[in-house]
């Protein structure tokens, strides 16, 4: 355990040198952050790395202007240190967070109501769980309203968001259709609780769908992938179904016929995490704890990891994130005892 007369005054940190490629990561020592009231400083031991990360990397998604600009949205450790007014952990608590910035660095700062305890879990499985957990049960459950018994069409099954979503969506008693590029990734897809998946290089969802649902199409359906996705998606909705954007992996559309969505009736919305406020992610926090947390300590939902990094390796990870050549997350492992390099 270390205690706050333990703490080094500087830590090593990743930063963005100018917008760009992968070579514009680089290491550097800097000073711990200081403490607001309701924040705790969390010893990092893993960070999760998303496709925002890549984004912002590349100067297309700025943090918000009271975020940390370096990169990372979700993180796991112990608790080192407790800000004015923390009342719900103590030090040596072992945590994973969301956070707004901050990840990529040996310390960050995590709002004690938006920490999650990672008891039972390795550092590298509970910093995979935040940003994902938090983005699909906002989404597909507290937006999309998906209930037991409803089917979900679910792009991207083996992706982080995908994968999650998956596991979460088999638990409730749901039927559903997932979208992957290979067949391995379809045999994942299959395990994590999938009921029909469609290899998009082989096959066309939006004729697949029709025919599986007997023309009835699905209630719900939650999409990274945006561009010629969001007229598929209108065409294989159900009457009164919910479109739900989380990601824009293919840009904006061309050309949309929305004739579908009015005819029937349906819902099309979306949101962003990063940008909400610390009220918002703390409600989805508390109910995360409440019905997703016991599924996680039983072992039923579970992150896959597919490769884990050094923070020296970040650009590797990076590397790797853009590929898309990926099974579920990608992890850095920030180990105090290495150099700055």
């Amino acid at each position: 355990m270390i205690k706050n007369n333990d703490l080094p005054a500087f830590m090593t940190q990743v930063v963005i040198t100018e917008p760009g490629g992968v070579d514009k990561l680089q290491l550097e020592n800097s000073p711990l952050p200081s403490l607001p009231p309701h924040y705790m400083l969390v010893k990092v031991n893993a960070a999760g790395v998303n496709r925002p990360d890549i984004f912002q990397r590349q100067g297309s998604y700025p943090p918000p202007a009271d975020a940390s600009p370096i990169l990372g949205l979700e993180i796991a450790g112990e608790v080192v240190k407790l800000g004015e007014h923390c009342t719900k952990w103590a030090i040596g608590d072992r945590v994973c967070a969301l956070v707004a910035g901050g990840g990529y660095a040996e310390y960050c700062l995590v709002h004690e109501d938006i920490a999650l305890p990672s008891q039972g879990l390795s550092d590298i499985e509970a910093a995979a769980l935040p940003e994902n957990l938090f983005t699909v049960w906002a989404n597909l459950f507290q937006l999309g309203q998906l209930k037991a018994g409803e089917s979900v069409l679910i792009h991207g099954g083996t992706s982080g968001i995908g994968s999650m979503a998956i596991m979460l969506a088999h638990n409730l008693g749901c039927e559903i259709y997932t979208t992957v590029g290979s067949k391995e990734k379809a045999e994942v897809a299959q395990k994590l609780g999938a009921n029909h998946v469609i290899n998009y290089r082989e096959k066309d969802f939006a004729t697949e769908i029709p025919v599986l649902t007997q023309g009835k199409g699905v209630d719900v359906i939650l999409d990274i992938i945006g561009g010629d996705y969001v007229e598929k998606n209108y065409q294989v909705a159900a009457k009164f179904g919910r479109v739900i954007q989380v990601g824009m992996m293919k840009g904006a559309p061309k050309n949309l016929n929305m004739m579908p969505l009015m005819l029937k009736r349906l819902i099309h919305t979306g949101s962003t995490m990063r940008s909400r406020t610390p009220e918002e992610k703390t409600h989805i926090a508390q109910e995360l704890k409440q019905q997703v947390w016991p599924l996680i300590i039983k072992g039923q939902i579970k992150p896959i990891i597919n490769a884990v990094f050094s923070l020296q390796e970040v650009a590797k990870a990076h590397q790797l994130m853009e590929s898309g050549d990926l099974i579920g997350k990608v992890v850095l492992e920030i180990d105090m005892n290495k150099s700055l390099v």
